[in-house]
């Protein structure tokens, strides 16, 4: 049977490195299926020569601008111009200026906007000014983005709050999960007993919490593996050196498929002081592993549901992250029982989301529902 093609048939989505970080991941994730569901999607990269490189989507049009700065990402109006896309994706809460950026040079003529949250809105790590000025900063979000998507009910509820926009346009998708692939362990792991961090080496991980919390730990003999990269290892690896750790703690660097690792681990530990999602919480808990995580994200409490499923303990509270540590580490400790990740229909969630949003759009202007190449049609299965 024939069919018009899709409202949103052309997605444009950008990014700045593939340096590793989770927001970057999802999105390589999504524009793969995208692809592989026959829309045409054109990635924007500022630098593509990061870890996550090999994970780069066939049949996406990759366009590289060679420089890693975020101002670099101003040339998206470039390209949007270039190639008309129906719809613009705005992977996470670090990429909206850019999405401001697009709207203000283009106006009228910008296609429409959906944007992702992916870090938390109400940062606990802003002082009052920061704070402050962050809060007018989310409340023009509206003014430039056509939909919003949450990954989870409370992080929607953030989102109406912070940036003042109508519950209407306010989606929840979660991230997809990842693609788990088979092989060998991994020879970095330790022999024993060992709590794992997965996440860039950035100072919103606060990995030196974990450090910190090591030698105070009643078991003497953990060891601590930390998979990522980041500007943070020369101070990481000093800390390491002055706590007499270089024989418990590890830093392998990034690792693409760590769920070998996750499937070993005494307990899987995130010590952020914000995040959005964490991808690997969840990844822990399908893998059958506790986490021990700071209160860093309202959707962090969405994920560990149990008591059985690990612990949540302020950002900053040392006592209590040493003390979260000491009863998953304790002998027998009862492991939970694997809690499949949600989001299989991540992917064609967003391509419904993304088809109404320009749906919505041409019936407002009083254009034709068929996408600019009109009469083109496709063969549905």
């Amino acid at each position: 049977m024939l069919s018009p093609l899709p409202a949103a048939a052309n997605i444009l989505a950008y990014a700045q490195t593939l340096n590793g970080g989770g927001v970057e991941r999802a999105l390589l994730r999504l524009a793969r299926s995208w692809s592989e569901m026959g829309r045409r999607v054109t990635l924007l990269i500022g630098d593509a020569s990061g870890p996550l490189s090999d994970e780069l989507p066939p049949n996406v049009d990759i366009r590289t601008l060679g420089d890693p700065s975020y101002g670099a990402l101003r040339q998206l109006v470039g390209l949007v111009r270039e190639i008309s896309p129906d719809i613009v994706f705005c992977p996470g809460n670090h990429y909206t200026s850019v999405a401001a950026y697009l709207r203000f040079r283009l106006g009228g003529r910008c296609p429409p906007i959906v944007a992702k949250v992916s870090n938390r809105l109400n940062r606990q790590d802003h002082g009052p000014l920061m704070a402050a000025a962050y809060r007018v900063w989310l409340s023009l979000h509206p003014i430039f983005i056509d939909q919003v998507v949450a990954m989870t009910p409370a992080m929607r509820e953030e989102t109406i709050s912070t940036m003042g926009i109508s519950p209407g346009r306010v989606s929840i998708i979660p991230n997809p999960p990842v693609r788990r692939v088979s092989g060998e362990v991994p020879s970095w792991l330790p022999k024993g007993r060992f709590l794992l961090g997965v996440g860039r080496l950035a100072p919103q991980k606060r990995w030196d919490r974990i450090i910190a919390a090591l030698p105070r730990l009643a078991d003497r003999d953990t060891q601590l593996v930390i998979l990522g990269e980041g500007n943070e290892r020369p101070a990481l690896e000093a800390q390491i050196a002055a706590l007499g750790l270089g024989s418990r703690v590890h830093l392998p660097g990034y690792e693409p498929n760590p769920q070998a690792a996750l499937a070993r681990a005494t307990a899987v530990v995130l010590t952020s002081d914000f995040e959005g999602v964490p991808g690997v919480l969840r990844e822990a808990l399908a893998e059958g592993a506790p986490v021990v995580a700071t209160d860093s994200s309202v959707a962090v409490r969405e994920i560990v549901t149990k008591p059985s499923q690990g612990s949540v303990v302020p950002a900053g509270d040392d006592r209590a992250l040493v003390s979260a540590l000491d009863h998953w580490l304790a002998p027998n400790r009862q492991r939970p029982a694997p809690t499949p990740e949600p989001g299989a229909d991540a992917a064609i969630r967003y391509l419904d989301l993304f088809d109404w949003v320009v749906a919505e759009r041409r019936r407002r202007r009083g254009e034709s529902l068929l996408p600019a190449a009109a009469g083109a049609e496709r063969v549905l299965a």
